[in-house]
């Protein structure tokens, strides 16, 4: 996955403690401008038969975070910590979440400098060490540093029956 130096960096640093906390780094994401960095942690239970983390154990998981990120210091000045579960919309970043999530529609965008870039599909996962995309274009396959963004593109359609067969029962 296309990351960088910065997000790499706090990646690391976070797996290496994330597993004493029962957790999972989903994703580290970078925004707002140089003067007011904004850190996005997401984050959710390393334990994959949890359901999604809720916001409570997100808040409980604040302070180490925190604590990491000071340790790496990846700014000069001050910056912002955003703390979240995946949502959604969840971001894919390691092998293993290309073979955990196959069969879930995703939008992926290529670091492609030439041709096509975004594409939607059904995940098929990994085939031949290779992140496999069916679209109705045909079948891809991509190296997963290849991938700048992968994303789970949530069915709201498919949701909304399960909630109200929810209800129903």
């Amino acid at each position: 996955m296309a990351q960088s130096t910065i997000e790499r960096q706090l990646i690391e640093a976070l797996e290496s403690r994330a597993s004493d906390h029962g957790v999972d780094i989903v994703d580290v994401e970078l925004a707002g401008s140089s003067k007011s960095p904004v850190v996005r942690v997401r984050i959710d239970h390393a334990d994959e038969s949890l359901p999604t983390i809720s916001l409570d154990e997100v808040t409980a998981q604040n302070d180490w975070i925190s604590e990491v990120l000071d340790e790496v210091d990846p700014f000069p000045g001050a910056y912002s910590l955003e703390v979240s579960s995946p949502g959604l919309d969840r971001p894919l970043r390691k092998a293993h979440d290309f073979e955990r999530f196959a069969g879930e529609s995703v939008s992926l965008v290529t670091t492609a400098t030439e041709g096509r870039r975004k594409y939607t599909g059904e995940l098929l996962g990994l085939v031949d060490g290779k992140v496999a995309l069916r679209t109705d274009e045909g079948e891809y396959s991509f190296d997963i540093e290849e991938i700048k963004t992968a994303k789970i593109k949530p069915d709201y359609d498919r949701l909304a029956r399960l909630a109200k067969s929810a209800q129903e029962e």
